[in-house]
């Protein structure tokens, strides 16, 4: 049975602008700031335990990733300098991240507005 999922075919974190670049063997190419990687890190620390749960991420507008670890063949660990580690990226979560992008940077913005928080300024 053939492998239909994505699989990247290059990472580069973009340090001065805080940009992580993945290219896809269909084609697809993604740039991610860190803060949009790391307000919705896939990690239990983030997201809860269980629907619901999740924990809205604030004041993550200057954070960086600091190293980048390999996780077997299908994931990444990304370190980010405000000590936040415990997320698992795979291949297809940051994929559907890519493709969704705009819709849930709307949501998370949304999710702030709603809390009354608002993002620093660059």
């Amino acid at each position: 049975m053939a492998d239909i999922n994505p699989r990247p075919i290059s990472i580069n974190l973009h340090k001065q602008s805080r940009v992580l670049e993945i290219a896809y063997d269909d084609g697809s190419h993604f740039e991610f700031t860190c803060e949009f990687l790391r307000v919705y890190s896939p990690s239990a620390d983030v997201r809860g335990h269980g629907p619901g749960q999740g924990v809205l991420q604030i004041g993550k507008e200057h954070v960086s990733i600091s190293n980048i670890e390999p996780v077997g063949n299908y994931a990444i660990k990304l370190i980010f300098d405000d000590g936040h580690q415990t997320g698992i990226y795979s291949w297809d979560y940051l994929y559907d991240m890519g493709c969704n992008q705009e819709r849930y940077w709307r949501e998370y913005l949304a999710e702030l507005d709603k809390a009354g928080h608002r993002r620093k300024a660059e």
